[in-house]
Parts: C-alpha cells; sequence; structure tokens
C-alpha cells in the first residue's frame, strides 16, 4: 500500500530559525522531506530550502504525512557535526500525536525492536529476532471521551523509519489518519495523520551553544 500523502503542500516555506550553520523549517504534512522516485516526487522541501539557500544539506528527515520542525546544515562541517549529534542521540527531539483509545497510565515507554516488512514495503514492523533496537518514551497529554482518542506527547530515543507510527500501533493505539498502519475506520478519522514533530533541542554545530525550537500543534 501506497502512503496517503496528507494534506496538500502549496504552502510557503516556513522557516522557524537560519544562521550560518543550520537552517530550522517546519515542514508542513504531505510534502516530501527528500525528493522520491520519479519526476512527480521531485518537489520536496531539501529542494525548496536549496533553492533559498543552496549550501542547506539534508540532516535528518520526516515522513512525508507528518509535519513539524526538519533541520538541515549549512555546509558539510556543520553536517558532520549534526549527523554525530543524531548518531550520538544528544539530539532532543519530541513530536505529538492523537491516537486511538484510551491510552494509560499516563506515563511509559516501548522498547520493541523494528525491521522492514518486506512483502510490504515501505512498511515496518516489530521484528523480535531480527530487528533493530527501538525506543520511543510517551507521555499523555489529555484524553477525548466524546472521540475516544488520546493526545500524547512522544519521545523517541532512537530514529527507525515510521518508529513513533509502528510502535504506537503495537500497543493497540494507533495514531488517526495513518493510511499505513490503522484499520481504515482509524485512518478515517482524519484527513491526515495526527503526528507532529513539535520540539527540537540540539548544541549548534559550530559554537556549541544549546538551541531549542518548538512548533505549535496544528491539530
Amino acid at each position: 500500500m501506497a502512503e496517503a500523502p496528507g494534506a496538500a503542500s502549496d504552502a510557503a516555506l516556513q522557516v522557524v530559525a537560519v544562521d550560518a550553520a543550520f537552517i530550522v523549517v517546519d515542514k508542513p504534512a504531505g510534502l516530501l522531506a527528500v525528493p522520491g522516485r520519479g519526476e512527480a516526487k521531485r518537489d520536496c522541501l531539501a529542494a525548496r530550502v536549496q533553492a533559498a539557500w543552496p549550501d542547506a544539506l539534508v540532516v535528518h528527515r520526516l515522513d512525508q504525512a507528518t509535519s513539524g520542525l526538519l533541520l538541515f546544515a549549512r555546509g558539510t562541517e556543520a553536517q558532520r557535526a549534526l549527523s554525530r549529534a543524531f548518531a550520538a542521540r544528544t539530539v532532543g527531539k519530541r513530536y505529538v500525536a492523537v491516537v486511538a483509545g484510551r491510552l494509560a497510565p499516563e506515563r511509559g515507554s516501548i522498547d520493541a525492536p523494528l525491521g522492514a516488512d518486506w512483502p510490504r514495503r515501505p512498511r515496518q514492523q516489530v521484528d523480535r529476532e531480527h530487528g533493530k533496537p527501538s525506543v520511543t518514551h510517551w507521555r499523555v497529554l489529555g484524553h477525548d471521551g466524546e472521540h475516544g482518542t488520546t493526545r500524547v506527547e512522544l519521545e523517541p530515543v532512537t530514529g527507525r523509519s515510521h518508529q513513533l507510527r509502528v510502535h504506537l500501533q503495537s500497543i493497540g493505539h494507533p495514531i488517526l489518519g495513518d493510511a499505513l498502519y490503522t484499520p481504515q475506520a482509524v485512518c478515517d478519522e482524519s484527513l491526515r495523520l495526527l503526528l507532529h514533530a513539535s520540539e527540537l533541542a540540539f548544541a549548534h554545530p559550530l559554537g556549541g551553544q544549546p538551541l531549542r525550537f518548538v512548533s505549535p500543534v496544528p491539530f
């Protein structure tokens, strides 16, 4: 199954911060972070950023259907420093999602190794025999009894493909609007994937000073 793109995205580039070493941009849902295969998938956030700042280099990615903060390096020195920070797990990332059901208790962790679901690519799956270690911390922000949903803050320790989506689905609380991992009824509860990269914290790649950026949740 192909991933649903979410909301169409012709919005102007939403720049959160820029300096000589990095750029932080707020990605809308439905826009690719990097180019896909084929001419129809050449438009992406990376191309738009590089049109404005030709020295911008990709450091990490967000799923097409996910909105929120995305970090670019300016130049190879900054890219190496930021890539090392991601590899060392010193970059703080927080997301907000709305999931099906009443998630309890108020906080917890999901420790479930993930690997590719090869017959159904690009899907991932919990694979306790061959998967890579994957950990997500979560904290309940509120419950909606009328709609039977929970708003939750997510902090991924690792950065596996589709990690948050698979982890939440694996504990019986899939994210609303997820065309890849939810039953059709849950997918249909939202026109877009209700997952947003709301916070990014890292050390300046050249100066070392701590930085933190926040993006308002659009749902």
